[in-house]
């Protein structure tokens, strides 16, 4: 809900009863930004009045009429443009005379009213009015956000990639003094972190490629008959190592081919997202499974764990951009805090949605839903 307030100046004691009585009960319904507005009313009898009350307390919307005793409308018009305020004013004219009402369009002025008008001419323009300046405002409001949004992500792509850089730079700085001496394992050992920190690097950059290639629709998608199963067991095959040097044991169960129509690509970024997950943050010698599942128009991808789990109040903030839940269990764990806000965003492309259930010290269940469009068959 939003409260605008008019102020209307006119020095017709009628005038001004009026137009407040036709204004007081007015709400309008703006569905396109889902809000509902309504209004608060105060009358000014004079142009210098009005200054006085703009300078107090600055309205919205501007009712003002063209002919006043002292300093006439347009004046205060003039001034109110000086100022660069985004009060809106409707003129109000005496008589329908255009060049008044070309003046003022040109000093500022967002729409006029000729007297004698009715309440629903009044009100229509008041809609129009209050309209443009909602819309207006939420754009710049919008603008502000994706401005610091923008920030916020480059702020935090600055930082994840600053102590990477900076242990590799130390590594090799030992390396380049001879300060490791000639072990030949401890040496080994150096590149061998350098290269874990790079591949990080390398991580994070490709996932906000991902990211902002799903979120500006620049990402090509090429939508095919696809067999989930099979881009399941690929994905399982990938991650095999890293498992096994944990003792981490991965199973798929479901049907042996499920086919539907999709992006391989973005399949195996959903899948490889919670299976590396459902590796990083389980517990030695646990155990992943992928369980997939077909109804008629749905398909399921769930990722199951035996992991460190998540709290309720976590697990709700788990799918926003840069989201890492730092806590003891977490913070050797390297991450992006991408990756389960890409498989939200890719499971939007399939009007689906991502769910996790999950208990600290149980593990966590990752269910993925998307939308399967039926193969059609031509006899």
């Amino acid at each position: 809900m939003e409260t605008l307030q008019i102020l209307v100046v006119d020095d017709e004691p009628g005038m001004l009863t009026g137009v407040q009585r036709a204004l007081r009960s007015l709400r309008l319904v703006l569905a396109e930004v889902q809000t509902e507005v309504d209004f608060t009313v105060e009358t000014a009898a004079s142009g210098e009045l009005a200054l006085e009350r703009i300078e107090a307390h600055r309205p919205d919307i501007l009712l003002l009429d063209h002919k006043l005793p002292g300093i006439s409308g347009l004046d205060v018009l003039e001034r109110i443009a000086a100022r660069k305020s985004d009060i809106l004013t409707i003129m109000i004219t005496a008589y329908a005379s255009l060049e008044t009402a070309v003046t003022a369009i040109k000093q500022g002025a967002y729409d006029f009213l000729a007297k004698p008008f009715t309440p629903g001419e009044l009100k229509a323009t008041v809609h129009k009015a209050a309209s443009n300046l909602v819309h207006t405002r939420q754009a710049r409001k919008l603008a502000q956000e994706k401005r610091r949004i923008r920030f916020d992500v480059i702020s935090v792509l600055v930082h994840e990639l600053k102590a990477p850089l900076a242990a590799v730079e130390g590594y090799l700085s030992i390396l380049r003094d001879g300060i490791a001496g000639e072990d030949p394992a401890l040496q080994h050992k150096m590149i061998a972190r350098c290269g874990e920190r790079m591949d990080g690097m390398r991580k994070l950059i490709v996932d906000m490629l991902d990211l902002t290639r799903i979120e500006s629709g620049q990402k090509a998608r090429t939508l095919s008959r696809v067999d989930v199963a099979e881009i399941a067991r690929k994905v399982m095959d990938n991650c095999q190592a890293a498992a096994a040097g944990r003792g981490i044991n991965l199973m798929l169960t479901g049907p042996e081919i499920l086919a539907m129509t999709a992006d391989a690509g973005e399949i195996e970024i959903v899948l490889n997202n919670l299976v590396t997950n459902a590796i990083k943050y389980n517990r030695d010698g646990g155990r992943v499974e992928i369980l997939l599942n077909q109804t008629d128009c749905r398909v399921t991808l769930a990722v199951r764990d035996t992991g460190i789990g998540l709290t309720e109040e976590e697990a709700a903030r788990l799918f926003q951009d840069f989201v890492r839940i730092k806590k003891t269990e977490t913070r050797n764990i390297p991450g992006s805090g991408l990756g389960l806000s890409i498989v939200k965003k890719i499971a939007y492309l399939y009007e689906g949605n991502v769910d996790v259930e999950s208990q600290p010290g149980q593990g966590s269940t990752f269910t993925v839903t998307l939308h399967n469009e039926p193969e059609v068959h031509h006899h």
